[in-house]
């Protein structure tokens, strides 16, 4: 059967260089488009033709159908890859590419209206025999009829948006306030991310797991499941790290998940990849969420377990080829983590941040026997992170044989992986890999609230963590009768244990501490010592001799800046709402501002109560992170 000729993906970033792999390794020529904050983007380069499609904002340029089917008309494109996000799940697009003749690869349109609307999906769901979640499946007027249902489904409850999606339009309400706040959130990050405020809610399921299962149907009606993605590490209601197959599930639950899964997809008629979300109690007890009509951002991992090619498989059925495997065909081999690199601040809420990456050295995609990496990207050293687009970085993915042996490549990968000049959640990732609750598989949705209530300030500096780094530092420096000087404490090299560091090079070392496994070190010079950057921990230490070690215990601690008084953006972004006035008695807890960054809305609240004394700031002002918004009376 003919394939394409030339295929154009209607997106950015590295799921745009992930399908444009796919296709010239099939022999398809590929096309780009871009906007003007992605002109240099690497997407743009790794094509064989790029155009040009308006200006920054997504709704000037990746989101306007007209400019995508321009491109395609410009390059004779015959098909049309979406990858996800953006228009993926749009039904018009599929629509109106039809019309012009153009193939959409993903499912036809009356699958993506069915399952893109969650309310109707549900209902779906329901009657092709699947678990489904309580709650109320109805259009919700206004916010006190979001708090009377709330209260008749039982507290906590899920507000969610009916066409979100990537954690977007998604609050949890645990009382009638939150539920009345959370629907307006919701309603306004769902009109302004989706162009559709509908808002249903649904009982949240306490302590749960996420997790998934792909599926890959053709227009023949054959339709295969395989195996499930654990995704229960989430921030925000988004993804951070995911594996396959989960740690949780017994073959039992798998071959239950996998069949109405299946049983979904053909009551639909789907037809390409899809993927089918379900919560996990403790009980191994499943239910429905929704169905996303595209590929996931997490898709590698199955790909890494079961050897399928999911984009090739998505060209193929659009294509109109006949899935060329059976259910028994399909096994699951090995372990395989993904992590989510974003441009943003672990230290700092994990807000998001922008700038030019001044060194991008990512650790390159291999396979050696039971080791797979990749490493799916879409920048390089040098390239800007933008404000007006998703804050991904990379999707780091890794494979072996089990999930411990997964757990520490990618631990080690990852003290190799290099980034500078925005700040990233590498660090994050890396407590989480180091954490024993994580290694033992013991994973809920709440593991992020849980092990880090107060916020993330790097791995935990343990007796025997604070030990190593300070042996580590005084092995870089090479003098073993100097002394490192870390956390208030001094410590001397432990001689007997001995140890070695080989450079592998400039700023990466390779340190062994006594008999203990050698491990990667990111290391910049810092007044007095070195910055070393290791499995989570970010850190100084100084290393002199004992003398000066002594004088340092005398030095007064430097004093931040009395900030108390200020409310300053925590991110750069947009001022979407200003939510009191000058002058206006504020208590503590209230609602002050919203900020939009990177498609999210951000309310910032008053930290005490008191006066506003002045607003520095209007509605609509783009703003630096630590812009002044408004000042209060002392």
């Amino acid at each position: 059967m003919q394939l394409f000729q030339k295929i154009l993906v209607a997106n950015r970033g590295e799921i745009a260089c992930r399908v444009f792999r796919t296709a010239k390794a099939m022999g398809i020529g590929t096309v780009a488009v871009y906007s003007d904050a992605d002109k240099d983007a690497l997407h743009v380069r790794e094509a064989d033709e790029a155009v040009y499609i308006g200006a920054a904002p997504a709704t000037d340029s990746y989101l306007v159908i007209d400019k995508i089917i321009d491109a395609c008309r410009q390059t004779g494109a015959d098909a049309v890859h979406p990858g996800y996000g953006f228009l993926s799940e749009r039904a018009e697009f599929c629509e109106r590419l039809k019309a012009e003749g153009i193939t959409f690869i993903g499912p036809d349109t009356p699958a993506i209206e069915s399952m893109g609307d969650k309310i109707t999906s549900k209902k779906i769901a329901k009657e092709a025999g699947v678990s489904v979640v309580p709650g109320y499946m109805g259009l919700i007027a206004d916010a006190n009829e979001a708090v009377k249902i709330a209260g008749d489904i039982g507290y906590p409850v899920m507000i969610k948006a009916s066409a979100g999606g990537g954690g977007k339009g998604m609050r949890i309400a645990w009382d009638d306030d939150q539920a009345r706040e959370g629907f307006d959130r919701s309603k306004a990050e769902a009109a302004s991310s989706f162009g559709d405020d509908r808002i249903f809610i649904e009982k949240f399921v306490t302590s749960p797991r996420h997790i998934e299962i792909q599926v890959l149907a053709d227009a023949h009606g054959n339709c295969v499941y395989l195996g499930e993605r654990e995704c229960s590490i989430q921030r925000r209601n988004q993804k951070v790290i995911e594996e396959a197959p989960s740690p949780f599930l017994d073959e039992a639950t798998r071959k239950a998940m996998g069949e109405q899964s299946v049983a979904l997809a053909m009551a639909v008629d789907y037809r390409s990849a899809g993927t089918v979300e379900f919560i996990v109690d403790g009980d191994r007890n499943f239910y429905f969420l929704e169905m996303n009509t595209r590929l996931q951002v997490e898709h590698p991992v199955t790909e890494m377990v079961t050897g399928v090619d999911l984009v090739e498989q998505m060209i193929r059925v659009a294509a109109g080829e006949t899935l060329a495997m059976k259910q028994d065909d399909i096994g699951l081999s090995g372990w395989a983590l993904e992590a989510r690199i974003y441009a943003e601040d672990p230290y700092r809420n994990f807000l998001p941040s922008t700038g030019r990456l001044s060194r991008y050295r990512p650790v390159a995609s291999t396979r050696d026997g039971a080791l797979e990496v990749r490493n799916e990207t879409g920048v390089y050293e040098g390239a800007e992170i933008s404000m007006f687009y998703d804050p991904m970085i990379a999707k780091f993915c890794v494979r072996h044989d089990t999930r411990a042996l997964a757990i520490d490549a990618m631990a080690d990968a990852l003290n190799r992986y290099e980034i500078d000049g925005v700040s990233h959640n590498k660090p994050f990732v890396q407590t989480v890999l180091d954490q024993q609750r994580f290694q033992d598989g013991a994973l809920t949705t709440a593991y992020i609230d849980d092990e880090f209530p107060d916020g993330f300030d790097g791995n935990m500096m343990t007796p025997s963590a604070l030990a190593w780094l300070s042996q580590t530092a005084i092995l870089i420096d090479g003098n073993t009768e100097k002394v490192a000087v870390l956390n208030g404490q001094t410590m001397a090299f432990d001689q007997e244990a001995g140890g070695q560091c080989v450079w592998q090079h400039k700023g990466l070392a390779s340190v062994q501490v006594g008999k203990a496994q050698g491990r990667s070190v990111q290391v910049e010079p810092a007044v007095g010592g070195y910055r070393l950057r290791v499995n989570g921990f970010d850190v100084i230490v100084k290393v002199v001799s004992s003398r000066v070690a002594e004088l340092y215990e005398m030095m007064p601690e430097k004093q931040a800046p009395d900030t108390s008084n200020m409310l300053l953006c925590p991110m750069p972004g947009l001022m979407v709402k200003l939510m009191v006035a000058d002058g206006e008695s504020i208590e503590e807890g209230q609602s002050l501002a919203v900020v939009e960054a990177m498609k999210m809305q951000n309310v910032l609240r008053a930290e005490k109560s008191g006066k506003v004394k002045k607003i520095h700031v209007a509605e609509g002002d783009s703003l630096t992170l630590d812009a002044l918004i408004m000042e209060f009376a002392s």
